[in-house]
């Protein structure tokens, strides 16, 4: 029997193989669910596959902050939504450049950019509680009501897909629960191992939110977007990182604070929500001009994001 590091090592490999094996899944099933319900490529980027990549932060953040500290929840989604941006996106748009298209940056994007105000600006006191939260789940309410209303007055155009328009198939729909299975699981051996790993070496449970279990809980992202990428569903990427990003503060955070109050530090107040922050604003940019990212553009994000991570460990 494996113990110790030697079992911390394999669950970290096992993780990173089931990651991408849900990943090809879950972007198979939800490909093809787009045309079948009628939605457009960006809206099933910005729902399904956001909504299903967010389920690892979900439970990481609420075991965390119920088991060990509120740190653990609220490092995980701030370090997530950073690593989205830098890693996640950055790495895509690496593999193949990533169009925007027009209804991501009209519809999706100031909501991402309000979910990262809001954080700060409910969070500048220095605690998260129960009416904070409520505020979160009420404008994801919003959110939802949103973009069901779009779906309705704006459906999808009808493709040359001869698969097209046929419905629900009982075959996508089991390609996204079994992705979204294995991106869970995969998640929680990657994130068992690596904990194990950095609490051997004394870590601290904010740097580990931020850092492995914020790495850890992006994978499904990463995965499911760089997938899309080599398959030259841009859409889903860009979809799926907005979606992930405003989901992990409106809905996990919310949920998490309705649980139990969530303390910020002065130190993150500081450093690493600024930072979540600016690289939210970045993206914004990026998108803004010529409505694509490019390679030089992921290029910049992953540098930043590997100063973001030296900076942490320094």
């Amino acid at each position: 029997m494996l113990s110790g590091t030697s079992l911390d090592v394999v669950l970290l490999a096992a993780g990173i193989v089931a990651l991408y094996g849900g990943a090809e899944l879950l972007v198979a099933g939800a490909g093809r669910l787009a045309l079948g319900i009628g939605l457009r490529a960006a809206t099933v980027g910005v729902t399904v596959i956001a909504f299903a990549t967010t389920a690892p932060e979900l439970f990481v953040s609420t075991i965390g902050a119920l088991n060990v500290s509120s740190d653990i929840g609220l490092g995980t989604i701030v370090g997530s939504n950073i690593a989205n941006i830098g890693l996640v996106l950055g790495v895509s748009a690496l593999i193949k450049p990533l169009s925007v298209t027009e209804i991501v940056v009209r519809r999706h994007v100031p909501f991402m950019v309000l979910a990262a105000i809001l954080l700060v600006a409910l969070g500048a006191n220095g605690t998260i509680g129960r009416l904070e939260g409520a505020i979160f789940l009420l404008v994801l309410a919003g959110f939802t009501a949103y973009l069901l209303y779009y779906v309705n007055a704006d459906p999808a155009p009808i493709m040359d897909d001869p698969d097209a328009g046929e419905g629900v198939s009982i075959r996508d729909v089991a390609l996204v629960l079994g992705g979204l299975l294995v991106l869970v699981v995969g998640s929680r051996w990657l994130i068992t191992g690596g904990t194990g790993l950095l609490s051997a070496l004394g870590v601290s449970e904010l740097v580990i939110g931020l850092t492995v279990l914020a790495l850890g809980t992006s994978l499904p992202e990463l995965a499911a977007s760089a997938v899309g990428a080599v398959r030259g569903e841009t859409e889903f990427a860009i979809g799926n990182v907005v979606g992930s990003n405003i989901y992990n503060i409106l809905a996990v955070l919310g949920i998490v604070a309705l649980i139990t109050p969530i303390e910020i530090t002065a130190s993150t107040l500081r450093f690493e929500l600024p930072i979540m922050v600016a690289f939210t604003v970045v993206l914004v940019g990026m998108m803004g001009y010529g409505r694509k990212l490019t390679r030089l553009d992921g290029a910049a994000l992953v540098a930043g994001y590997v100063v973001f991570i030296y900076l942490l460990a320094t």
